[in-house]
């Protein structure tokens, strides 16, 4: 079960971090052995599943990320694709390396309500040597309903 790092102490170093291949790192969030980032807790989403190539979020949007005419805030939408899709990189990029967002786009379909369980679906097109790209979407978990799409650029970084 995932486990949110509430203080800089609860991340790992870079050391620990560069020891282990994007997969390993996400797979570490995802059963627990290892924090997930605080943006999840703050924008109300989880890493569910990963795989490689692959990373999912679920979560459910609340009024406490609503904009001042009460829908979701479009970046809430935003913050969840970069999460699935720069994620979804991460699964690929090997021990010794970082990776980072270098730009994404998404496109918001459709008004989702707020308490409506979703999930946020990030898949790679291609990881190389210095960039990745994925794409991904937010879907209704009950109603199977497209909410938005997007698409991103992210660099691949050696350090160790």
């Amino acid at each position: 079960m995932p486990r949110i790092a509430t203080k800089p102490q609860d991340l790992l170093s870079q050391s620990e971090a560069l020891a282990l291949s994007g997969l390993e790192f996400m797979q570490s969030i995802l059963d627990g052995t290892n924090p997930g980032p605080p943006i999840g807790a703050t924008m109300g989403y989880t890493l569910q599943a990963v795989e490689e190539g692959r990373a999912v979020f679920r979560g459910t949007p609340e009024f406490n990320v609503t904009n001042p005419m009460g829908t979701v805030h479009g970046g809430w939408y935003g913050t969840l694709l970069d999460s699935a899709m720069a994620c979804a990189v991460m699964t690929k990029v090997p021990r010794g390396s970082v990776y980072t967002t270098l730009e994404y786009k998404i496109n918001i379909l459709r008004a989702l309500p707020l308490g409506t369980q979703i999930d946020c679906i990030g898949v790679t097109d291609h990881v190389g040597r210095s960039t990745g790209v994925a794409h991904g979407e937010i879907r209704g978990v009950q109603d199977g309903k497209l909410y938005a799409t997007g698409s991103t650029t992210c660099i691949v970084m050696k350090i160790a």
